[in-house]
């Protein structure tokens, strides 16, 4: 297995687990149930579609044996039992880089709990820690002002726009590049959370 995988972690109510097949129930409801909050925001491709959509299981195996070679970290999210979302750090390189780039998405009915913020936070760590890492990025579209917010609470470092960055239904968008190193957080950006989160805190965090 990779560095650092497979991993679950955990903070009050908040779990991060590899996303498995049997999640795809409860995935494909979540996903159904916010598809307009989501679909301003995912990456869609400019080429035709060739062969048929993957099913959820294709896209699992995909996931995992992208971490099994230590490409990505595909996590479900949990909150209070539930997943809710979903978080992966793709991209990974290795060498002279040690970097990877962080995507998530969360159920609107438990956005602005500070779970996403939480998940960042641990996922960090975890990338700082037993992966090796030295660098994390988060690319957001400018209109995204939740996921702005995310960012914010956590204080990443903005590195400036990459424009034309990623095609989002049917045009190229421009990113904000968000971005954090091991030399910036030396007590861990958890750590960080947990004292400068304050109210936009869950409670069960507290």
């Amino acid at each position: 297995m990779a560095p650092g995988w497979p991993a679950v972690l955990r903070e009050g109510d908040v779990v991060l687990r590899p996303l498995r097949r049997s999640d795809a129930r409860d995935w494909l409801d979540v996903r159904a149930r916010n598809a307009d909050w989501l679909a301003p925001w995912e990456a869609t491709s400019p080429e035709p579609p060739r062969g048929p959509t993957p099913t959820f299981a294709q896209y699992v195996r995909l996931l995992q044996r992208q971490a099994r070679r230590g490409e990505a970290l595909p996590f479900a999210v949990e909150y209070g039992g539930k997943v809710v979302g979903q978080l992966t750090v793709s991209a990974i390189a290795r060498g002279s880089a040690c970097s990877g780039s962080i995507g998530y998405w969360v159920s609107r009915d438990v956005a602005g709990r500070g779970i996403i913020p939480t998940a960042v936070a641990m996922t960090v760590d975890h990338c700082f820690g037993p992966v090796g890492l030295h660098r994390l990025e988060i690319a957001i579209r400018p209109e995204n002002a939740a996921s702005l917010r995310v960012v914010a609470k956590l204080g990443l470092r903005e590195e400036g726009v990459r424009e034309r960055f990623l095609h989002i239904q049917g045009a190229w968008r421009d990113h904000r590049t968000f971005a954090v190193t091991t030399e910036e957080v030396p007590e861990g950006l958890l750590a960080r959370w947990r004292t400068h989160g304050g109210a936009d805190t869950p409670p069960a965090l507290r």
